[in-house]
Formats: structure tokens, C-alpha cells, sequence
């Protein structure tokens, strides 16, 4: 079934800029590869926030754009899961908290089920705009930039910190390469951390490392997750390595490499490579990488193949491709954890994969074209927030029919934009991969 195509209820102008032709394989220029700066113990950069646990009730569901939220724009915390957390699993890894639900490693991230922990921060949606050197913050209850500030060189994504203290804008390009804080309860932006090329960044289940993807260096970096500093490199011989997710247990994690078409299982304990995989179709660019809510599955999306390859992690075998549509990217799970969505970066459309069945059931259309990247949802669900990588805006999507609500102008190059906060207990990193 396909959602109805609705035309937007308010559309901002835009400044479009042509879109990169689909087939072409590209490096992303600019990227100097100068003497390595040091990581350094900056610990006082990180903004370790510590805050007062209570819970206020938002009702889930409706067709409502904007979530309940408190004066100045804060959000209020809904109802707790109601499902208790489930015996750790046999060998998951020490440390991790185990899945609230043995099927659902999703189950934590219910609308509006927001940590304590988050309960004083800002609701936000934090733009990287790469060709400016800029973020954008917008305010989602009014769509609207409310401010535009400058940052270090080329910045990619933010990050949410594993225990959801601090945001962390990546930037990965000489001069630019560090990690820049931002305080979440207030919104203000610190002062940056040197780390070597930081192009995306995770954090192991435990919340014993942060993990950088140094793409141009061809390494994954594991690094201690407050001061960064650095504790172990594992060289990678594959290019572009950039974004990963963990597997149920915890125990191993599935990056890609977007520029060789490789896909590398690591050890989480040993931080050893444990399997490659190189993607049978010809020029492959493997990029946003996701596990199924039950653990069994995995997805990865590839911009060069237009779909999603389909895996199974624990095997790692020759996966199977489903086609989406022109330049897949981004993947994001429903509140609900029964779908999954896939941007096309390509042809400006949000594709809907049911994980019950593993079939796509349905394709939203951007009003105008677009080029969907980067995002994610609302604390409701009812939102998806994308970046418009070549067209230098935001795109805020219903997700009960999938029509465009509004369409933001950005600085240029918006990539991987943060909807914060979010719910979950604790964060895997990249723009908010939470459990």
C-alpha cells in the first residue's frame, strides 16, 4: 500500500543546487592529509551533565506534528515502557544493559519515553551545514532557524554522547579536525576537542570506548569517551570507512566502507577484524548501516545500487539487494519498531520497509524533488527530520501519510542533523542510534 501523496501545508523557499549525478563515484574533496593532530585529554570540553530524574505523560500516536513541550521549548518526559527488562542474554556483552525485550532491541525507544537523564534538554534539531562550516539550530515546535553558529572545518554529523550528557559535532577535515561540544540543557556550542579525523562517531555498548570513523586515514579509532584519548587503532585496508551499527549481544559490529564497496566485521572486546565482505555488485557504496529490532537482520543502504543489501550479521554471508531507489542512504526505525525508513538521496524519496515481513510497503515523495541524507525522528515518532544534502535545507516529514510539512533552508551541505532529545537509556552514537 502506498501512504497518500499530500503537497506540503507550509514550504519554505529553498536554494537548490544541482544534485550529484546517481553513477558518478566521488571523494569528498578538500580533505588534507596533514600531519596527525594529537588527541588530547580535554576532558573539561566534554559538558558531563547530570541531571534530576521525574516523568510526565505525552500521549502516543495522533496526527499531531509537534510533541508536547514544556515552557521555553523544553520537552516533557512521557510515559515509561511498560515491559520489564528481560535476563541478559548468555553472552551479551559485560557491561551492556540488556534489551528491555528479548525481540525488540528497539523496545527502549517508544514515543515519547525519554531518560531522566534528558529530562531539562532543549528540543532541538541540530544541523551540521558542511560547505558553511556552520550549525543551524532549529526549533521544531515553530520550524524555523532560531540561531546559526560558526564551527570547525567540515563538520559532518552530531553525535549524542553514550550517556546522553553532551552532543557532539564531528569534523573531519584539516584544519577542522575535532569534536565540538554542545551543552544539550542550554544549547550553547564549547569549545572544540582536537581528535584525528573524526568523520562519524560510536560508542561500544558498554560505554568503555567512543569509536572514530577516520575515514581518510583508514582506521577505526577506539578512544576514551569523555577525554578522547586514544586507546587502540585497528588500520582498516578498505576506503571510506564511516558508519556502523552493533549487533544484539553487543559482542561485534558491521561498518562499511563507502568507497571500496567493502563491509567489515570488528570485535567490540578485542577490537580486532573478525570478517570482511566485499558487495557483489559492481561499484558498490555502501553507507548508513542498521540492525532489525529482533537482532536476525541487518540492512545496510547503498547509494550506487539504489537499495538496502540484506544480511545476516551473525553468518556474514553474501548479502541479497532490495531495491528502494535512486541513492539509499539513511536508515531510521520506527518508534514503533515495526518500520523502517530509507531516504533516497538520489531521486528526493522516503521508502517504508516493514521488518514483519521484509517487504517495502510504500514511498514518500518529496513535493519538488530533494536529496534526503542524514536525520531522525521526533520523540513522538510522528516526524522524520532529514537533511537536503545538495539543496541546502531540512525536510520535516509526517510519518502517518509521509506528506512534507515543511521544508527549512539551511546553510549549504546539511548533513547529519540530530533530533534531540530522543528516547532510549543510552546512545551508540552517529546522529542518535539509541537503545
Amino acid at each position: 500500500m502506498e501512504p497518500a501523496r499530500m503537497e506540503p501545508a507550509r514550504v519554505e523557499p529553498a536554494r537548490m543546487e544541482p544534485a550529484q549525478p546517481r553513477r558518478v563515484k566521488w571523494r569528498r574533496t578538500g580533505r588534507v592529509h596533514a600531519a596527525a593532530v594529537t588527541m588530547t585529554a580535554l576532558a573539561k570540553s566534554v559538558l558531563a551533565l547530570s541531571v534530576l530524574a521525574t516523568a510526565a505523560c505525552s500521549p502516543a500516536g495522533g496526527g499531531a506534528h509537534r510533541p508536547e513541550v514544556r515552557a521555553q521549548h523544553r520537552t516533557a518526559v512521557a510515559g515509561r515502557p511498560s515491559v520489564r527488562p528481560t535476563p541478559a542474554a548468555a553472552n551479551l556483552l559485560p557491561g551492556m544493559p540488556p534489551p528491555l525485550r528479548a525481540d525488540d532491541l528497539y523496545a527502549a525507544d517508544r514515543p515519547g519515553a525519554l531518560s531522566a537523564k534528558v529530562r531539562n534538554h532543549l528540543y532541538r534539531v541540530y544541523v551540521p551545514n558542511n560547505k558553511a562550516d556552520t550549525l543551524s539550530v532549529i526549533d521544531p515546535t515553530t520550524y524555523k532557524v532560531i540561531k546559526t553558529v560558526p564551527v570547525p572545518h567540515s563538520p559532518e554529523h552530531v553525535v549524542p554522547s553514550w550517556d546522553l550528557s553532551t552532543l557532539l559535532i564531528n569534523s573531519d577535515t584539516v584544519p577542522g579536525y575535532a569534536l565540538t561540544p554542545i551543552d544539550p540543557v542550554t544549547g550553547e556550542v564549547g569549545t572544540p576537542i582536537p581528535v584525528d579525523d573524526p568523520y562519524n562517531l560510536y560508542f561500544t555498548p558498554d560505554g568503555k570506548y567512543a569509536v572514530v570513523m577516520a575515514e581518510l586515514m583508514r582506521q577505526v579509532v577506539f578512544v576514551d569517551p569523555k577525554t578522547f584519548q586514544k586507546r587502540d587503532t585497528l588500520n582498516v585496508d578498505c576506503e571510506g570507512v564511516n558508519h556502523a551499527d552493533f549487533s544484539a549481544d553487543g559482542r561485534y559490529f558491521i561498518a562499511s566502507c563507502e568507497f571500496s564497496g567493502d563491509l567489515l566485521k570488528i570485535d567490540t572486546v578485542t577490537h580486532r577484524l573478525i570478517g570482511k565482505l566485499h558487495l557483489p555488485q559492481p561499484d558498490s557504496m555502501p553507507q548508513d548501516v542498521k540492525i532489525s529490532p529482533d537482532g536476525r537482520t541487518w540492512y545496510v543502504a547503498d547509494m550506487h545500487a539504489g537499495g538496502v543489501w540484506v544480511l545476516n550479521g551473525d553468518a556474514f554471508t553474501t548479502p541479497t539487494l532490495l531495491p528502494t531507489g535512486a541513492g539509499a542512504h539513511g536508515l531510521y526505525v520506527s518508534r514503533d519498531s515495526k518500520r523502517l525508513y530509507i531516504s533516497n538521496r538520489g531521486e528526493g524519496s522516503v521508502s517504508l520497509l516493514d521488518f514483519a515481513t521484509g517487504a517495502l510497503v510504500g514511498k514518500w515523495q518529496i513535493p519538488g524533488g530533494g536529496s534526503p541524507d542524514m536525520g531522525g525522528l521526533s520523540p513522538d515518532g510522528k516526524v522524520l527530520w532529514l537533511s537536503g544534502r545538495y539543496h541546502g535545507e531540512v525536510y520535516a516529514i509526517d510519518t502517518t501519510d509521509g506528506h512534507l510539512i515543511a521544508r527549512i533552508p539551511t546553510g549549504a551541505g546539511p548533513h547529519g542533523l540530530c533530533v534531540w532529545p530522543q528516547p532510549g537509556r543510552y546512545s551508540l552514537g552517529h546522529t542518535g542510534i539509541l537503545r
